[in-house]
């Protein structure tokens, strides 16, 4: 089942800038929060060392230069998943997905290597691998996506045969051809499969909900949205 969205609807559940979950996604690790700190610093260290040895007058301008500079720590990772949101927002058309898991599997993949030396002075080099998830969801139409995310320990509850729902993303109207999906929700499981939470969940759930509750009422939101669609296809 393949329901369009509204862009009012969709920019409501896609958000312009960083919800809580994407803000702790481009957190991190406490290393990648040492880096922004040094970052941070260097910069802080570099406005000082221009306004004393080149005595800039324009005061206020450096003033700014050195507090973002010195907060580049804590709004970077806004910064981050905000251009990443807007990626996704640029495309014009959108639709609630609702289909199930034909498969699963897992496979590894390689995030990185490390030089290091052994006991013996040799040169090792060490593969970092990721075990990820892979699921193939599709509906009866024959419409089908691949979707990957990092292994969780709570994905062991997936089966083939769940109903799996998700955003999807399109530059045509009829979302014959779609060019991005959001994470994938399992409302039987109450469970989130992603590695980036692109959707606000509230707003989701809020869908999801409404295309249960009132499976007759599919017909007049797909007239009311082609009205839409009419309406807004001047301001693209």
């Amino acid at each position: 089942m393949l329901v369009p969205l509204t862009r009012q609807k969709f920019e409501q559940v896609m958000p312009l800038i960083a919800s809580g979950p994407q803000y702790k996604y481009y957190w991190g690790k406490f290393s990648n929060f040492i880096q922004r700190l040094l970052i941070s610093v260097v910069a802080v260290v570099v406005v000082l060392l221009v306004k004393v040895f080149f005595r800039i007058d324009f005061d206020l301008i450096v003033f700014i230069l050195g507090i973002v500079g010195a907060f580049f720590w804590l709004w970077y990772p806004v910064f981050q998943a905000s251009v990443r949101n807007a990626k996704c927002r640029r495309y014009k058309y959108s639709g609630f997905f609702r289909g199930r898991i034909i498969d699963w599997w897992i496979t590894d993949q390689l995030i990185g290597k490390q030089e290091t030396v052994n006991s013996k002075g040799e040169l090792v080099i060490v593969e970092n691998r990721e075990k990820r998830i892979n699921l193939e969801v599709g509906d009866d139409t024959g419409f089908s996506i691949e979707f990957e995310a990092p292994l969780k320990p709570a994905y062991k509850v997936i089966t083939r045969g769940l109903i799996a729902e998700m955003v999807v993303m399109s530059n045509r109207r009829d979302l014959g051809r779609i060019e991005e999906f959001s994470d994938i929700y399992i409302p039987s499981r109450d469970l989130w499969v992603s590695d980036y939470p692109y959707v606000r969940q509230d707003f989701f759930g809020e869908v999801s909900r409404r295309l249960r509750e009132d499976p007759e009422d599919r017909p007049r939101r797909r007239r009311r949205q082609e009205e839409e669609w009419n309406e807004d296809d001047d301001r693209y």
